[in-house]
């Protein structure tokens, strides 16, 4: 019997995804609205699919991934998030899930990635910057710093700890069209769309 747990603290989520599970033909399905009820639940249900978001209550989806794999449980993980993919998608699957379908996509997508895993393949998004350009799945955020100058990479830090393009420019002895120009290409080269963005960046890889 196809069995599925899903795992959202927002019931009306959580009847869209046990809608589309039936009419995959699951007839066995679980509900869990925070990450500490995950790994009990798959103990005693022992799921074929688990449909994970990573904004939970008491622990989140990354913190329940890692708790499945250290468990050694036998499931497949569908990250079902509105979480951006850009900054959780690779980090997901190095993690041990098998699919990731953002919530801002049509729920057809939800069905293709469904039926995709449960089929044995994975289900991920080649990711587009804003030019358009396809950036490689396993494109660690590690290894985009890793590509920055160290001119880049000073500027980078600046803006991360908030200073404004003129201070940088003063401090670095450059001019201000300069610094612009540098945070525009830091800002293509990252797949980041602000300077709240940049920020996240540096703060989650512990640059500032």
């Amino acid at each position: 019997m196809k069995s599925a747990l899903i795992v959202d603290d927002h019931p009306v989520v959580r009847a869209a995804v046990r809608i589309v599970l039936q009419s995959e033909g699951f007839k066995e399905i679980h509900e869990a609205s925070n990450g500490n009820e995950v790994v009990p639940l798959i103990r005693e249900h022992a799921p074929k699919l688990v449909i994970l978001d990573l904004r939970l209550p008491a622990l989140d989806g990354l913190d329940v991934l890692a708790r499945i794999r250290a468990n050694a449980l036998d499931c497949r993980i569908l990250v079902f998030t509105s979480h951006d993919p850009l900054f959780y998608q690779e980090r997901c699957l190095r993690a041990g899930a098998t699919a990731f379908v953002t919530k801002t996509n049509h729920l057809q997508q939800l069905h293709k990635a469904i039926q995709a895993v449960m089929s044995g393949y994975t289900y991920f998004s080649a990711l587009a910057d804003s030019t358009g350009t396809l950036t490689p799945l396993l494109t660690t955020e590690k290894q985009m710093i890793d590509q920055l100058s160290d001119r880049e990479l000073s500027i980078f830090v600046q803006l991360g700890q908030g200073a404004s393009n003129k201070a940088i420019a003063i401090n670095m002895n450059l001019s201000h069209k300069t610094v612009s120009t540098y945070k525009t290409r830091l800002m293509k080269k990252l797949g980041v769309s602000s300077a709240v963005h940049l920020r996240d960046f540096a703060k989650r890889n512990h640059l500032i």
